[in-house]
């Protein structure tokens, strides 16, 4: 195998560069990598918009390698640390979750605190299917289907017996959450206004339901963290980025999940901003991705809209925090150049549905 030629890489970004001898080194002395192992390679994943995420080889070995975005991070974000502790425990329970083989929180190795995971050779649906592919609604259909599946296989991991309750506190989540989101909007905000923006969180503060369960949750689901296997894209061999995973509200995964799926009704602005396959005939819409969810389940989802509305916002203010570091020269990144346009289009959106 050669990374070099995995779908969906790049060379690695001059500003992210690390020092792979070191990190070869590292996996020598952690025994992840024999004494004899050849200098490492290394690519990288262009989509992310938050963590740094590089492909890396060494002979036969093929890794992932996940790494803090340049900048100030808000407080206990982007712990690798928790990441690579989540998934050690999650992976016996849930094979879908990467299984991790080091993690490295001393800076004098890469200057920054890292962790080092299996790759899993599946692709992420974003805006468009490769090209040549032969789509047909089935497979719309099937895609919604095994997203609804895998969301439920995870809701179904027992805290308890998975060691991952110790990753949550489950009393006052739901309310937390909410109030540790409308305060990283306020921490996060720039020098642009951004219309709604004081309505859509009074209405969120407001209107928090009670939890009626606890369960393990991504918190960050959505098809591009899955990776489905070529060439029919019908099945999930892996899910990733567990940053934010906890044990909490199941319904926050639904409504995350929800947020990014676009439908073709949807305002011209979410759509360009979210560009998603899920778009084409044959995907569920978010109601029936709901109702789904309720079948495979037995959960009510009575209250889809606050779950929705706040999903909506979590998406502004994650890229409120990415577009702050861009204002302030701690990244080149052009993608970000647009996020304040985003930002507005999401909160207009979230008070649109708020009605």
């Amino acid at each position: 195998m050669d990374i070099r030629t995995v779908s969906g890489v790049m060379p690695v970004r001059e500003e992210d560069q690390l020092d792979w001898q070191h990190l070869r080194d590292y996996l020598v002395r952690e025994g992840v990598l024999p004494e004899d192992a050849p200098d490492l390679c290394a690519v990288q994943f262009p989509t992310g918009a938050s963590n740094l995420t590089y492909l890396i080889q060494s002979g036969e070995f093929v890794a992932v390698l996940r790494r803090p975005p340049h900048g100030p991070l808000p407080p206990r974000a982007h712990d690798m640390g928790r990441e690579s502790a989540i998934l050690a425990r999650l992976h016996p329970h849930f094979p879908k979750a990467p299984r991790p083989y080091a993690y490295c929180g001393d800076p004098s190795v890469l200057g920054v605190p890292f962790f080092v995971m299996e790759y899993r050779p599946g692709v992420p649906l974003d805006a468009s299917f490769p090209e040549g592919f032969a789509y047909t609604p089935d497979i719309g259909r099937a895609i919604s289907e095994r997203a609804i599946q895998a969301l439920a296989e995870l809701h179904a991991v027992d805290p308890e017996a998975s060691g991952l309750v110790q990753f949550g506190k489950p009393e006052g989540f739901l309310r937390r959450q909410v109030d540790g989101w409308i305060e990283r909007f306020h921490r996060s905000r720039t020098d642009e206004e951004v219309p709604d923006a004081d309505v859509v969180m009074a209405w969120i503060s407001g209107n928090v339901p009670d939890s009626r369960d606890v369960t393990v949750i991504h918190n960050d689901f959505k098809l591009n963290n899955m990776l489905f296997a070529e060439p029919s894209y019908r099945d999930i061999v892996g899910i990733v980025d567990w940053e934010m995973a906890t044990v909490g509200d199941p319904l926050l995964d639904l409504g995350v999940m929800l947020s990014y799926w676009t439908e073709p009704s949807d305002p011209p602005a979410l759509q360009s901003l979210f560009p998603s396959v899920t778009v084409l005939e044959g995907f569920y819409s978010r109601q029936e991705m709901a109702e789904r969810y309720a079948e495979a389940t037995g959960r009510s989802v009575h209250d889809l809209k606050f779950y929705y509305v706040f999903g909506v916002f979590k998406l502004a203010v994650i890229l409120q925090q990415i577009y702050v570091r861009y204002k302030m020269g701690k990244t080149s990144d052009a993608r970000f150049a647009r996020f304040g346009d985003g930002i507005r289009a999401l909160v207009s959106h979230a008070r649109a549905e708020i009605g």
